[in-house]
This record gives structure tokens, sequence and C-alpha cells, in this order.
């Protein structure tokens, strides 16, 4: 990378400091801990849509200012893996009629592992003949790449070849955990830097003790790591793909604390105050957990009313937040009964206005 990029990167990344360094002024935040990004070649995900112009084929992006197409032969800001297959992946496809007919758009999702899931989207309906090549194809593209999973997406139909997930391999302090990142499903996209979060957040909970509950728990990218520190974990999640992944992945990293539940924000809080009960909680008995830590990493909205006040119970709050502004509006709530030990900045997405924030909140004394 030229000088002169990493002194744009570090202009950008000072002015995302300087940004959320505001927003959490007004709750007497200390100095914020920064993780930056690697400029290039950090994002494990990437879509494009797919152009056709006679015998030739490419990817391409619209700008979302004028909605004018480009043509796109390589994309920084993804993995270098992505980057490879994209190459690859549209010369084996070009002289294909049966792969190449009406293929509208390709998604690339990878992992540190170099594993790949492709997902080939098209206007047709996708027949035995199209499987046949699509088995060829992921023959061919394994000759090059450690595994190739592909995917034919129709309307109304979903042709998988192999798996529609990777397994991740991430590397936090020092330990490997091992997680299921199924297509389609929220994983964190910087995977490098869900490593430092995920550091972070175990550096924040080191000297605490009890049971600790994660809302929003995904796939249980934070609850598995955060399992060595606490006698047990519950998480909560919605989406089934991602308890059906979180229930691989306590497997596949031999952990006995951890529950999974697939249940809203909003009806944790119910169960928890004893207004509602849930089939799901069966052989879980909430009164039973010394729950003195909640992590949330909720969506762009951040959290509802109800639930802020349901998470002002815990000594300890760990809020990863993807929305500043959201965190900053959910702080003058939180802020009346807890006050902010430890911030820091993830760049997850360099060169971009995207901000990635952590706060870790104490109960005030």
């Amino acid at each position: 990378m030229s000088t002169t990029s990493q002194t744009d990167y570090q202009s950008q990344l000072d002015e995302k400091v300087e940004r959320l360094s505001a927003l959490l002024s007004p709750f007497k935040a200390p100095a914020l801990e920064v993780f930056p990004s690697a400029p290039m070649h950090y994002r494990m995900r990437a879509e494009f849509r797919v152009w056709h112009e006679g015998d030739d084929l490419y990817h391409i992006m619209f700008n979302q200012e004028t909605k004018e197409k480009y043509r796109v032969d390589t994309f920084p800001p993804a993995c270098e893996t992505i980057n490879k297959a994209m190459a690859e992946l549209l010369a084996l496809i070009k002289p294909n009629d049966v792969l190449r007919k009406k293929l509208f758009q390709i998604d690339y999702l990878s992992a540190l592992s170099e594993e790949l899931v492709i997902s080939l989207l098209y206007h047709r309906q996708l027949d035995d003949e199209w499987e046949e090549q699509a088995r060829k194809l992921k023959a061919q593209l394994e000759t090059t790449f450690t595994k190739v999973n592909i995917i034919g997406r129709a309307r109304k139909q979903k042709r998988i070849i192999d798996n529609d997930f990777v397994i991740e391999k991430l590397p936090v302090n020092g330990k490997e955990f091992i997680f299921k990142h199924i297509e389609n499903s929220f994983t964190q996209p910087n995977a490098n830097v869900n490593c430092k979060m995920i550091e972070w957040a175990l550096n924040c909970v080191k000297p605490l003790s009890g049971d600790l509950l994660e809302m929003y728990c995904g796939a249980g990218n934070f609850s598995l790591p955060l399992a060595m520190h606490f006698d047990n974990v519950i998480g909560t999640e919605i989406a089934k793909p991602s308890v059906q992944a979180a229930q691989f992945n306590i497997e596949q990293n031999a952990l006995d604390n951890v529950k999974i539940v697939r249940l809203a924000a909003e009806e944790f809080t119910q169960a928890m105050k004893g207004e509602r009960t849930f089939s799901r909680l069966e052989g879980i008995s909430l009164e039973d957990y010394n729950f003195t830590t909640v992590l949330v990493d909720p969506p762009r909205a951040g959290l509802d009313t109800e639930s802020l006040k349901m998470i002002q119970d815990y000594d300890n709050i760990v809020y990863i937040s993807c929305n500043p502004e959201t965190l900053a509006d959910n702080l003058n709530l939180l802020c009346e009964t807890h006050s902010i030990a430890n911030a820091a900045l993830f760049d997850q997405f360099p060169f971009t206005h995207h901000v990635e924030a952590g706060v870790l909140l104490t109960r005030k004394r």
C-alpha cells in the first residue's frame, strides 16, 4: 500500500475517532481504544450484479449517487480469496451456456479458513442439467481453493452443491474458535477486526464473575469465547438459522456452559419479568441463574425502552453497536444507573462513514 493510501486511511480513521468521541463525551466516557482495519482485503462477503455483453460476462456494481453501473474485475475491500475466485469463476462460466444463461447476480462468502460459498442467482428455473454443470464447476474450483460450496438460487428455488455455509476458524487470544457461517445469515464481515472486538470484550469481562446473558447473540460470536470467563451463558436470538448454527458451534467448541434460546429481546424481557412463559425456554429455569453481566449487540435501531430498562438490572453491560447515534440515544437512559468504564472504536469498514463501537458500563455506586 502506498504512503498516500496509508495517510488517507489514517485521516478517515481520525475523523471517525473524533465523531465517536464527540457522541460519547456527554456521558464522560474515557478515551477510546481504537482498533484499525487493514485498509484492503478485509471483507469476507461481497455481492455483485452480472452484466452480459456479447460473449463477455463480468461483475458490475452501481454508483450509489449516480446509479451508473461500472465494471468490477477486482474488488480491493474483499479478501484475497474472493478476489481470486472472482476471476477464476467467470473464466469457467463464460464458455458454459448452462451456467451463464440468465445469471444476474453472484454473491461470495469466505472466511479466514479460505472456504467459500458462491451463490449464483438466476432469472430462470434450475434443472438437473444445471446441477450437473455446477458440480463440475465446484470440482474445477477446488483444484485452486480449499473448499468451495455452490448455491443456485431462482424464484422459490435453492439448489445446494455440498453446503450453504463455511466453517470459520477465528484466532482469539491464541485460541482458535470454530464457527459455522451460513449464507444469507448475519456474520461480522471484517473477520480480523471481529477478532479484535471479541478480544476487547474478553478484556472487559476478565475481572467479572457469575453468569452472562447475551441478547441478539447470532451464531454465538461473543457468547462462545466469553463462556471461558463466566459460570454459565444464555444467548437469545430470533433467527432460526443463526440459532441452529450456534448449537453447532457450541458442540464444535466443546462448551458445556452455553445455552441458546430462540427468543426476541422483547420476549426474553417478558420471560425475565415473569409476564409470559415460552415453550422454547422449557428445561431452563431463569431464576437459577446469577446474571451479573449482559452483552447486547442490537440492530441499527438500537434497543427498545423495555429492553433498556431490563438490562439496567445488571451490574455490568457490554454494548456493541453498529450505529453510534442510537448507542448515544440509548446511553441517555443507561447512564442514569451506569457509568462508562471502557469505550472502543472498531473500524469494520475502512473508507466508509460506518463506525462500530463498544462500551462497558458498570453500575454507579
